[in-house]
């Protein structure tokens, strides 16, 4: 499969984006405190690869510092109207150029038989092992 762009929103529709993903690189799930409270389930998706459309003036935020980091990493926007998490980002403007991550449950155009057969990596992200699954990904 190649990139393809989908398109996302919240649930009121304030907020919507542009994101150009290749589905058959794989999607992430984790267990720390955030993603298993969330019941998160993300794509990583380039910061190029990511375009605002609409809404920017109605996403708040909530910023995680995990542990070992000195500055919050992770900022998870949402919706201030419906609360719905669209796509959220970490390290941008890094050495790496950072990520966003944005939220499967937020795609609008995304065929559901693409996403059962996409790849899911699970990460240990509770003990800070985030290139290991955790010992039973199961209960993500």
């Amino acid at each position: 499969m190649a990139l393809k762009t989908y398109s996302g929103s919240c649930h009121c529709g304030a907020v919507r984006f542009e994101a150009d993903i290749d589905l058959s690189a794989g999607s992430n799930r984790c267990n720390c405190s955030v993603c298993k409270k969330a019941q998160a389930w993300f794509l990583p998706v380039k910061p190029d690869h990511f375009r605002a459309i609409a809404g920017t003036d109605h996403l708040t935020e909530y910023q995680w510092t995990p542990d070992g980091k000195k500055e919050p990493f992770l900022h998870y926007r949402f919706c201030k109207t419906c609360g719905i998490r669209t796509a959220g980002y970490a390290g941008l403007g890094s050495t790496d150029g950072g990520f966003y991550f944005v939220s499967i449950a937020s795609l609008d155009n995304v065929d559901r038989d693409d996403l059962m057969s996409m790849p899911i990596r699970y990460a240990d992200g509770k003990h800070n092992r985030f290139d290991q699954a955790p010992a039973d990904p199961q209960l993500l």
